[in-house]
């Protein structure tokens, strides 16, 4: 299955790390971020879910839901929970989906058999609270993410679902945004009464509108 932008994301019922779960009822009304890996005990996701679980606070602040899915046993979740938390010195707090059967792995188009054909690549989704997906994310297995970016993301994606303005390339936090073509330029100025910067008719840059 081929999930794009737009879509809604599918829900399933799954044993996880931290007990059963409906991922509708998990995510409930907030943002999540649902993340495959290869396996267990395998180094660059010992990393990856190192780093997500230093950056839990960074998510919650954000009402974003973490969700991690391997296609190994819950048993062997827990030994390697206790493993990534003595090597990257954090508390994994989130769940992880034993997977065993691929079902989610299927349901998420997951595993690319020219990658290989029982193991997850590095898929990652963000899916917003109506259940539709809104960013799609995939590495190949030797190459672990930048959830930096997935954090840019986020930000980028909650600003622009509530102003109508665009992010542009490298943006943070913080810095001047585009005002959509939607926004008629005379009436720019008092959409955003920050001001407005016109570079080109259909370049236009203002102050970001939800922060002091």
């Amino acid at each position: 299955m081929s999930l794009r932008l737009g879509d809604t994301a599918p829900n399933f019922k799954a044993e996880t790390s931290s007990g059963d779960i409906d991922f509708y009822e998990f995510l409930g009304d907030s943002w999540g971020v649902l993340f495959s890996h290869p396996g267990d005990f395998t180094p660059v996701c010992t990393t990856e879910l190192g780093r997500m679980a230093s950056l839990n606070e960074e998510f919650e602040k954000r009402n974003v839901k973490i969700l991690a899915v391997s296609v190994d046993s819950v048993e062997q979740h827990t030994g390697w929970i206790k493993d990534i938390n003595e090597t990257q010195n954090c508390t994994v707090e989130f769940p992880i989906i034993a997977d065993e059967d691929h079902h989610v792995a299927e349901l998420y188009g997951m595993i690319h058999p020219n990658a290989s054909e029982t193991h997850t690549v590095r898929s990652l989704f963000v899916i917003s609270p109506d259940k539709k997906i809104k960013l799609t994310i995939t590495y190949p297995a030797s190459t672990g993410r930048n959830f930096i970016e997935v954090l840019r993301v986020i930000d980028s994606l909650q600003l622009t679902a509530n102003h109508s303005v665009a992010t542009p390339a490298d943006w943070k936090h913080g810095e001047d945004v585009i005002i959509t073509g939607a926004v008629k330029t005379e009436d720019a100025h008092q959409r955003f009464p920050k001001g407005v910067k016109i570079v080109k008719p259909y370049l236009r840059y203002t102050p970001q509108p939800n922060v002091d």
